[in-house]
């Protein structure tokens, strides 16, 4: 593997993954720009919009949860969304990429993919993001359309403010809203306080994150929330993550969620006080596991609401 110069791993990639071992090999480098390699990334993606859904059907029980062809249509779209939106940075950040060890091996980066090539890819994922989006009712689609403004600018925020982790939040949550827009039709506060729950959260698990490149990123110019808090990082993101607590409860109790709500949806706030606890910020594989574990905070939340609607 390593002497084919078109079936080069990355190097942040899990070892063993579904694309190193099973894709074709002229297909790898196209799956691993759009982070198949890496699923971590669609899941995060995905979860504010399975959290809309169900808290949208504790709000109004008569709405099906789970309703597996909606969640299908997310989960897709999560997918090529997250996809075309790597390919996007990477086309952006490539020569910040060149400079990062973690980045380097990257498809485009690396000359596995051209310019030209990338480019057509990432139109390729948009219009099957878009085919995914017409799906849903005319609100939905709208909201949909406007969360690009927040995909385009997020790879420049790296160089002009210390808060990139922001504009991710508020691109990356955008699924909390989603969710219950294709239920409603409109968006209520309970959706309102479930995004920015979310957004706080994306800043939470994106700074430990970021702390894999810290001293890259130093070097190289490019700013986080990493660099910005410094050695009080594990303070900031405590900080982040009860916040996201608190305004997940509060959504819950703004769409009617009850005594039930509060005793099943400790889970997620454990694992975010677990991640606080154990962070080691100078130690870039635990970081690594922490960010990831942010999956299951994603599923516990989801659980919790649909005990409530359940039950």
């Amino acid at each position: 593997m390593a002497g084919n110069p078109v079936d080069k791993s990355v190097a942040d990639a899990p070892r063993g993954n579904l694309v190193d071992r099973l894709a074709p090999t002229f297909l790898r480098p196209w799956l691993r720009m759009a982070r198949l390699d890496r699923p971590i990334g669609f899941w995060l993606l995905f979860w504010p919009c399975a959290m809309s859904l169900a808290l949208a059907a504790v709000a109004r029980p008569m709405v099906a949860f789970p309703a597996w062809g909606v969640l299908a249509l997310f989960l897709a779209g999560a997918v090529v969304m997250r996809g075309a939106g790597c390919v996007f940075n990477d086309i952006i950040d490539r020569d910040i990429d060149a400079k990062v060890e973690r980045t380097r091996s990257r498809p485009l980066v690396s000359g596995q993919i051209g310019l030209t090539g990338a480019i057509l890819f990432m139109v390729a994922l948009a219009l099957a993001g878009l085919l995914i989006l017409v799906q849903f009712n005319t609100y939905t689609i709208w909201l949909g359309l406007g969360s690009l403004v927040l995909i385009a600018i997020y790879p420049f925020m790296k160089r002009i403010t210390f808060w990139p982790q922001l504009f991710l939040g508020l691109a990356f949550s955008w699924g909390a809203l989603m969710g219950w827009a294709s239920d409603f039709g409109a968006l209520h506060r309970p959706a309102y306080l479930l995004y920015a729950g979310c957004i706080a959260w994306v800043i939470g698990y994106d700074t430990i994150y970021a702390l894999q490149d810290r001293e890259d990123d130093a070097l190289v110019g490019v700013r986080s929330t990493a660099r910005l808090f410094g050695r009080h990082v594990r303070l900031a993101v405590f900080g982040f993550y009860v916040l996201a607590a608190g305004l997940w409860i509060w959504a819950g109790l703004a769409a009617s969620a009850g005594t039930l709500f509060l005793l099943v949806s400790w889970p997620a706030p454990a694992l975010l006080l677990w991640q606080v606890l154990t962070l080691k910020p100078d130690d870039p594989a635990n970081c690594l596991t922490r960010f990831k574990a942010n999956h299951w905070v994603g599923l516990a939340l989801v659980l919790s609401f649909w005990v409530e609607y359940r039950f």
